[in-house]
């Protein structure tokens, strides 16, 4: 039996096309042709620009689906409203924790002082992707966004910027969760942002390389991670006919309870 898996399995792999960039196609009924690609919203020179090859998926495509549409010129995080002093919102055993990260940074504690827990842990993401080398201008997303609008392909968002917003206000205790988990998981994430650049930079993911560190908590995973995936199911199942590029981030499309795994459940019910 376990070698007839391993056989099934290998001609399985075979029937499957690969890529020189993390992505995988599904069709759906109805045909509509998914072209999913495991997105990185910040990157670097090296990764641009896009494959060829890519950017002719994207030519023949009906429409390009990203998250949300990032290439505009506003951040849906312009005038936050100010929020109550960290010390009377964070436990003494997280501020110490922020501190000393925000140290490390050479940042300066009291620009933080009024803004929400999940803002906080964003901007430290952003900051240590920063400090690895990554550029927004060069994230995957972006480069898509920017040449779908040279070739007048139509866009089309899985959630939009004011949605994700949304989320993210409406974590529990101002989104302490998230920041926690960024501090706790600092390492970590930045071997993930390396495994995913390798992704690009080298070679996709193969199967036997999908053991990746985790870098949240279980009730944050399944906000950010299942939750989403399964209304994205839903968004592209209902898709007119039609061939599209569908740019997600990388960690949604390899990760637990992925969106490919989720869009073959739903084919096979």
């Amino acid at each position: 039996m376990a070698l007839f898996q391993r056989l099934k399995k290998f001609f399985r792999a075979l029937l499957v096309r690969r890529y020189r960039w993390p992505a995988q196609d599904i069709t759906l009924p109805g045909n509509r042709l998914l072209h999913l690609v495991g997105s990185i919203h910040m990157g670097t020179q090296g990764m641009s620009p896009l494959p060829d090859a890519l950017l002719q998926k994207l030519r023949e495509a009906d429409a390009l689906i990203v998250e949300a549409d990032v290439a505009g010129s506003d951040s849906p995080f312009d005038n936050l409203p100010p929020v109550a002093p960290l010390e009377q919102r964070l436990t003494p055993a997280l501020q110490e924790e922020l501190d000393k990260t925000l140290q490390t940074l050479s940042l300066s504690r009291e620009e933080f002082e009024h803004r929400p827990a999940w803002h906080i842990a964003l901007v430290l993401q952003a900051t240590q992707a920063q400090r690895l080398g990554l550029r927004p201008e060069y994230g995957i997303d972006y480069q898509l966004l920017r040449a779908a609008q040279q070739y007048q392909v139509k866009i089309l968002e899985l959630e939009g910027t004011t949605s994700q917003l949304d989320l993210l206000r409406a974590l529990p205790d101002d989104g302490n969760a998230l920041l926690q988990d960024t501090l706790t998981h600092w390492h970590d994430n930045a071997r993930l942002l390396q495994v995913m650049m390798s992704w690009w930079l080298e070679h996709p993911p193969a199967e036997n390389e999908m053991e990746l560190p985790g870098t949240f908590s279980q009730p944050l995973h399944e906000v950010l991670m299942q939750q989403r995936n399964q209304a994205w199911c839903d968004r592209l199942f209902a898709l007119p006919p039609g061939r599209y590029v569908v740019a997600a981030g990388a960690l949604h499309l390899y990760g637990d309870g992925n969106l490919p795994l989720l869009l073959r459940q739903r084919m096979a019910q």
